[in-house]
């Protein structure tokens, strides 16, 4: 049997939902409003006590050495590339699929961005482009885990290795991922973390930056503190008033009220990391049987974080455009997203001299792709909302008709 089409709210008929679903939202309990509380009330509101320990949970989550907070992803980005050693001349490879700042860390530095492609199946870095781009000027890989499904870390570490580069995880998606068996943030000389309100975790803004190098780790807290040999703590334990500005640093800084919520989210990851995972493997079963619709892929050896569900449209089998889909989609009150506008196609990378056409893969997903929602706070109807919403413009925008069920 065939299902009829129902009328789309884009042509007048009735939404899925009454309200907007966003793509992405924090989800914050009792207990993360205590720890805030508690922590407005201590004699610390930024730098102090509560950083440490939210660096210290944070390592022992990943499984890493050091644990370094910053006050943004970008932030954390930053602090990498500089603890990396980036500097004028140095080349380094970075996704042309990613945000923009896995890019800007490195012409903060005065570096040159060497934009590679994407792999047709995963959308992470492609090993066999890097290889293309590698050079004697290449100093530092940025490998990102595109959605929060963790790149390809082994390949990647043993061409950084083999060229004298460092290889950077911006690991922004991938809070709670896992690759061959080891958690993300355990693998890479330096992985990098968002904390904005809408990836896995949240201390409202923030990043972080895992390491086992105490070299980069301390290189790190000076450069988040305006290049301070010592933080406003240390030398009141020490009993000093005295400090020295060994580099040129940034403000850069978490705040205690800011990890009081950061160590308190943490605590949940493992159960939110599993509502993603029941999210992403309810859509897939939904849409395994739309022949218009590409699906995310997904490795048997690793775990995606699942920040982002990126489903890509066979638009030679729609009557319509992406955009007409995501308009249809927004009418139906599910708000979807695209992640992301290839780098170099912005403004600013263009005056560099990129130009459209030299990343095949990045450039056709682009072209296809709609982020839906996905976060740990929906509820079993939201999914079912989204699920219905998909299917019902895929339907009715698909050159082959009504699906068979």
């Amino acid at each position: 049997m065939t299902v009829p089409i129902a009328r789309l709210a884009i042509e007048g008929g009735v939404p899925v939902r009454s309200v907007m679903l966003p793509y992405g939202h924090q989800l914050v309990t009792d207990d993360d409003v205590a720890a805030v509380a508690g922590a407005l009330r201590s004699d610390w509101l930024t730098t102090g006590p509560l950083v440490a320990r939210f660096e210290g949970d944070f390592a022992a989550f990943v499984g890493a050495r050091h644990a370094v907070a910053v006050s943004s992803g970008t932030a954390a980005l930053h602090a990498a590339a500089y603890a990396a050693g980036i500097g004028p001349g140095d080349e380094v490879i970075v996704p042309a699929l990613t945000f923009v700042a896995s890019a800007n860390c490195v012409r903060y530095l005065g570096g040159t961005v060497v934009f590679a492609d994407v792999r047709p199946d995963t959308l992470t870095l492609d090993p066999l482009d890097v290889a293309r781009r590698i050079t004697a000027r290449t100093k530092a890989i940025v490998a990102v885990d595109f959605a929060g499904l963790p790149c390809e870390l082994d390949d990647l570490l043993a061409m950084a290795s083999a060229s004298g580069a460092v290889l950077i995880e911006d690991a922004a998606h991938a809070v709670g991922a896992t690759y061959r068996g080891r958690p993300v943030g355990s693998i890479a000389p330096l992985s990098t973390f968002s904390l904005h309100p809408v990836k896995q975790m949240t201390t409202g803004e923030g990043g972080v930056v895992t390491t086992a190098s105490d070299a980069h780790a301390a290189s790190m807290r000076r450069f988040r503190n305006h290049g301070i040999d010592l933080d406003a703590r240390q030398r009141g334990d020490l009993g000093t008033w005295t400090y020295d500005v060994s580099d040129l640093g940034f403000n850069y800084r978490l705040t205690d009220v800011q990890s009081a919520l950061g160590s308190s989210q943490l605590r949940r990851i493992p159960q939110w990391s599993i509502r993603r995972q029941e999210i992403a493997a309810r859509y897939l079963a939904a849409f395994a049987d739309l022949p218009s619709v590409e699906l995310p892929a997904t490795a048997g050896d690793r775990t995606s974080g699942w920040h982002l569900f990126v489903i890509r449209l066979r638009l030679e089998r729609f009557t319509v455009d992406r955009a007409q889909v995501f308009r249809a989609l927004r009418a139906e009150n599910i708000g979807v997203n695209v992640h992301y506008v290839p780098v170099p196609w912005h403004s600013y990378y263009r005056q560099l001299g990129h130009r459209r056409g030299g990343w095949p893969v990045t450039e056709d997903a682009y072209e296809r792709m709609i982020t839906l929602p996905l976060w740990a706070g929906m509820t079993d109807q939201d999914v079912a909302d989204v699920i219905n919403a998909v299917r019902k413009v895929v339907v009715a925008y698909s050159r082959d008709g009504a699906v068979a069920r």
